[in-house]
């Protein structure tokens, strides 16, 4: 299985917060799941980190060693993922999900997300 980490999941599989739902700890953790995580998602950690909207106890070098143990692929920005995000509806105005969920959307990859919006997008979430 393949699954494509939204931020929030990442920084709770992270910190080990009981936020993150049962069925998606399973899900990332099983040995046969390949987890990606767009380059957006690290773009808005350093960007709320920098604004103080979020905080970190470890700081993001150990974040980032945690990608790499945890062997979670960074989905960098290619023109595939642009051409989706240029033809997607206007549900949502967030471009760090957007960009996410254009990611999503052409490498047909699962979202894991609470955020419930996600499938207005025609993308499958993973999260109950």
């Amino acid at each position: 299985m393949e699954l494509l980490l939204d931020t929030h999941a990442l920084l709770w599989f992270y910190s080990g917060d009981s936020a993150l739902s049962d069925k998606a700890q399973r899900l990332i953790r099983g040995s046969g799941t390949r987890c990606y995580l767009s380059v957006a998602s690290l773009w808005e950690i350093t960007i709320k980190l920098g604004l103080g909207k979020l905080k970190l106890d470890s700081g993001i070098p150990d974040l980032f060693h945690f990608i790499e143990r945890n062997h979670i692929e960074v989905l960098q920005i290619e023109f595939e993922h642009l051409i989706q995000l240029q033809q997607l509806p206007d549900i949502h105005r967030d471009p760090f999900d957007r960009l996410i969920i254009s990611q999503a959307r052409a490498e047909n990859l699962p979202v894991v997300s609470k955020d419930l919006f996600f499938s207005s997008y025609d993308v499958v979430t993973v999260w109950e």
